[in-house]
């Protein structure tokens, strides 16, 4: 099983939404797919109008893992998360073995071919639980500046992270997004992308109206808006995933690749 963490800690790059449709997408080729939601804020229950009834904190309190995995679709299940997620996040700062705890809910959960977990955008002990458990990190990038910024600096964090627990999760993708190629900076922030990083850069996701409007429908952009240029950049992405080499995802010294 392929786990990947979907992180940026800055906010309003399109994660979730690249959580969502990423998860969608796999799932519409075959590929059975597991969406954890690790934000607090629920985004991905209010995408997809879940309300459901037992979430990732009931899980840690607890409750068998597959009461609180919803099926949402052929090959998709979700386990999501509510506000009270953030109870969670303050009792693990009081304990010692706070970075496992979500490794322990997941551990008995098998037959997928890929676990996602949409990460919140910050810093906290919920991303160091996921950073810990993944094998890989997407992160989507806005095409400025200050989404540049921030894959830099997540650079260093995910190097900290396999220093300080002795892991090796690695950025093994980089998906631009918000991309206008009228914009000019938007241009430039892109080729500046794949020129430090060929390897890893996917094809960008543009600007698209239907992409909001998804999440107010419920439904995934492939539902929703199956002939627009967010579902079909989304289907490339898509595409792209499942052509990766997975040998080379385990390789520590790939030219092009981040190491955290």
């Amino acid at each position: 099983m392929r786990s990947i963490c979907v992180f940026n800690h800055k906010g309003g790059v399109g994660k979730t939404t690249t959580a969502v449709n990423l998860a969608a997408g796999l799932s519409r080729k075959d590929q059975h797919v597991l969406l954890v939601d690790l934000d607090p804020q629920g985004n991905v229950d209010t995408s997809l109008q879940l309300r459901s009834e037992y979430s990732l904190y009931d899980a840690a309190l607890g409750k068998p893992i597959q009461h609180c995995i919803v099926n949402v679709a052929t090959n998709f299940d979700i386990l999501t998360s509510k506000e009270n997620l953030v109870k969670m996040e303050q009792q693990l700062l009081k304990k010692e073995d706070s970075r496992l705890l979500l490794k322990k809910i997941l551990s008995t959960i098998k037959n997928y071919d890929y676990m996602i977990i949409d990460c919140p955008p910050s810093l906290g002990i919920l991303n160091q639980n996921a950073l810990t458990l993944g094998k890989e990190v997407f992160v989507p990038v806005s095409t400025d500046y200050l989404g540049y910024d921030a894959l830099l600096k997540i650079k260093g964090i995910v190097q900290e992270i396999n220093k300080v627990y002795q892991h090796n999760i690695k950025i093994t993708k980089i998906i631009p997004t918000l991309y206008d190629r009228r914009n000019k900076l938007c241009r430039e922030i892109l080729t500046q992308l794949q020129t430090e990083f060929p390897s890893l850069v996917s094809n960008p996701i543009r600007y698209n109206i239907k992409l909001k409007e998804a999440p107010k429908n419920g439904k995934s952009i492939f539902n929703y808006a199956k002939s627009s240029s967010g579902a079909e950049d989304y289907a490339l992405l898509v595409d792209e995933i499942l052509k990766m080499d997975k040998s080379k995802v385990s390789k520590d010294d790939e030219e092009d690749e981040l190491m955290i």
